[in-house]
């Protein structure tokens, strides 16, 4: 990978930035405020083309790669916009439908993923597997021509905004009699499916879901792929998921140092501004470093991927996600700290940050288990779980 950028990646990156921050942070508190999606930004960046840049052209994409996708994202977090369905929509379900969804499924599907004009939301986490996707309990079983599906998901993402659910249910394979990973489109709609908003002590405006499938019959074509393949069908969405959360994480450090700066510049005790003092500049340069190394490993993972290769972009993505997380946790903090009490009020929007941004700790994969997947296939210990 080259560390210039192409002018079009430039130019692309100029481009995000005029659109999103015509809205900036301001409009996306307002929303969480509300309790609404940020739907004009949302259908703004459809029409530029953006949100779709990793899809196919000939479905309305951009015929791009994941790293793209991740620019825009990590370029409208910089400016306040932090458009989590990115992360499920275009990166996830539109990956997974690109890669492996029948011609049917992809003309039904990747133009209105490519232009925002279709949402779609990726169903995997549940009560009892936790990180342990081998661990899914939601099972698929062929009735004469259909499938028909029970089982429960929780922690699931803008579910209610969503014109469909990309389901991980489990099969049973031919072969062995084991159950295997699938992938179903379900859509919202359908008879048996239900959904409920989980109470989260965080403020966020897509909202989470816990998800109840009862006997819900979906017709032969909801499978997407092969019923006893989706492992490899799986991870070809969970890494650019984790790509995508690096970038989100990425573009929201670099807003809070952005913010900070502003702020230790231009603010003055005792006669001179207090950006001049060593206790705020050097903790404030501290994170500036550790927020561009992690965008280096996001970009790096996103390269990789692009690239086809899937086993080392695998590795990437989760140091990227890894790193991301904490670095724009610090940097959100030290940004808070440089404002004094300042940095607690509503004026400067920095504390209602807080929650969302330990998120990344947590979701879509936690700290844990990426030190894990290090410790293992990196430095090859001993399997620990």
């Amino acid at each position: 990978m080259s560390f210039i950028e192409s002018e079009e990646r430039t130019a692309l990156r100029k481009a995000v930035r005029q659109v999103a921050g015509s809205y900036g942070f301001a409009y996306t508190d307002r929303c969480i405020r509300e309790g609404r999606r940020p739907d004009e930004v949302w259908s703004e960046m459809g029409r530029a083309g953006f949100l779709g840049v990793n899809l196919p052209e000939e479905y309305g994409g951009g015929g791009a790669g994941i790293y793209e996708l991740a620019l825009v994202l990590e370029e409208a977090a910089a400016c306040g916009v932090p458009l989590i369905m990115m992360v499920v929509s275009p990166a996830i379900c539109g990956t997974i439908i690109s890669r492996f969804g029948t011609p049917a499924q992809r003309q039904r599907w990747l133009p209105g993923l490519a232009d925002g004009s279709a949402v779609m939301a990726f169903g995997i986490t549940e009560p009892d597997a936790g990180s342990n996707s081998h661990n899914i309990r939601t099972v698929a079983r062929r009735d004469g021509d259909d499938w028909v599906l029970d089982g429960r998901k929780v922690f699931i993402t803008g579910v209610a905004d969503a014109d469909a659910v990309l389901v991980v249910a489990r099969t049973t394979d031919a072969r062995t009699g084991s159950l295997r990973p699938a992938l179903f489109i379900l859509p919202r709609e359908t008879p048996g499916f239900e959904y409920r908003r989980i109470e989260m002590d965080i403020r966020e405006s897509e909202g989470q879901y816990e998800l109840y499938l009862d006997e819900v019959r979906l017709p032969a074509d909801a499978l997407v792929g092969e019923p006893d393949g989706a492992i490899a069908q799986l991870f070809a969405g969970l890494n650019p998921e984790r790509i995508m959360a690096a970038a989100m994480a990425v573009g929201s450090g670099r807003y809070a140092l952005a913010k900070a700066a502003d702020y230790v510049r231009t603010r003055e005790v005792w006669g001179q501004p207090i950006g001049a003092h060593q206790g705020l500049a050097h903790p404030l340069a501290q994170r500036h470093i550790e927020v561009e190394l992690a965008r280096l490993m996001m970009q790096k993972a996103a390269t990789l991927w692009d690239e086809g290769q899937d086993q080392a972009a695998g590795e990437a993505a989760n140091m990227a996600k890894y790193a991301a997380a904490e670095a724009s946790i610090g940097a959100l903090d030290q940004a808070i700290q440089s404002h004094g009490g300042n940095g607690l009020t509503r004026e400067y929007g920095l504390a209602s940050m807080l929650a969302w941004a330990r998120i990344g700790r947590v979701a879509p994969v936690s700290r844990e288990m990426v030190l894990n997947f290090v410790a293992q296939h990196s430095l090859g210990l001993p399997k620990s779980y």
